[in-house]
């Protein structure tokens, strides 16, 4: 029988820009429609990252250069990002699946993530965005309240939150798409950012991890597997060291001793197993897998991959 899985890209399915966007988004269409084709339910949340910073910086160089326009806010860069990749992404889908002569339609929903305003990220951000500034520039943003770091002698950057995804807006949209038998891409770049103040929703300035929420979107809609893509075919313990071991089926309690031991990089490797195990341990019989995108279907099959499960 079909599962209900959330697939979460990662950066290496999108490319760096507009150009390589193109290209990579019809060899990762195909590798979801070989899930697809299976018979498997499917939602697919994605990165932002080099797309996110893109926007960001344009935005940014337009305000500086023409006083009609005002700097675009993190949230709203956000949702120009899920705009465009959706747009590109459920295209390259739709022709790949009626490529194969599957006649099923695919859908973008903006999704906002609602996140906690007490959460302990917004006391210490981390992430950095936007570009290189001077020392001037960075002074003018921290008069703001805005938080500013240097980075390695190359400038001063802002940096944001990353706060943990506690709700998904537009949850009950994304379950009625699926419902409807179609392909739905949500929670693009983790999802927009925003607090909520009574029936208001307001955007904040943070960075949500997309694996965290793909974790969360996929314990909402109730998913049977959580698939994490990205740029190894299976999660290794001392990686790049000589006693280096490839993980093929490890169980939650194994992988906190491994996350315990440092074995996996903060801001890499880390997120990723710490989703799996969130989702795996969510309810009974749901596990996660880690592998490339390529890789996807013959990981599903338990042919290769990392699979977190009870």
């Amino acid at each position: 029988m079909g599962k209900k899985i959330v697939i979460a890209l990662g950066g290496n399915a999108l490319g760096n820009n507009l150009p390589e966007q193109m290209v990579a988004v019809k060899e990762t269409a195909k590798a979801i429609a070989d899930l697809i084709e299976e018979g498997h339910e499917v939602v697919v949340s994605h990165g932002n990252g080099p797309q996110v910073g893109m926007i960001q910086k344009a935005m940014t160089w337009l305000a500086k250069n023409d006083s009609k326009y005002t700097l675009a806010p993190l949230s709203v860069c956000v949702a120009m990002s899920q705009g465009y990749i959706g747009y590109d992404l459920q295209n390259a889908l739709r022709e790949e699946l009626l490529n194969r002569g599957i006649k099923k339609a695919v859908s973008t929903v903006l999704t906002q993530v609602a996140v906690d305003p007490e959460d302990p990220a917004f006391q210490n951000p981390t992430k950095p965005i936007g570009a290189f500034m001077s020392k001037e520039e960075a002074d003018q943003l921290i008069a703001k309240g805005d938080h500013v770091v240097e980075d390695a002698g190359r400038g001063y950057r802002r940096v944001v939150a990353s706060p943990r995804p506690r709700d998904i807006v537009e949850l009950d949209v994304v379950k009625a798409l699926l419902e409807s038998g179609q392909v739905v891409i949500a929670c693009g770049g983790g999802g927009i950012p925003v607090i909520e103040q009574g029936n208001h929703l307001k955007g904040v300035p943070a960075v949500i991890d997309k694996d965290f929420a793909s974790c969360r979107m996929a314990q909402l809609i109730q998913a049977d597997c959580l698939i994490i893509l990205t740029a190894v075919e299976k999660v290794a313990v001392n990686f790049g060291k000589p006693n280096q071991m490839w993980l093929s089926d490890i169980t939650p309690e194994l992988a906190r001793e491994y996350i315990a031991e440092g074995h996996f990089a903060p801001g890499s490797m880390l997120p990723k197993v710490e989703a799996a195990v969130e989702f795996a341990e969510s309810a009974p019989g749901r596990y996660a897998l880690i592998t490339l995108l390529e890789k996807a279907k013959d990981g599903i099959a338990g042919k290769t991959g990392t699979t977190i499960h009870q």
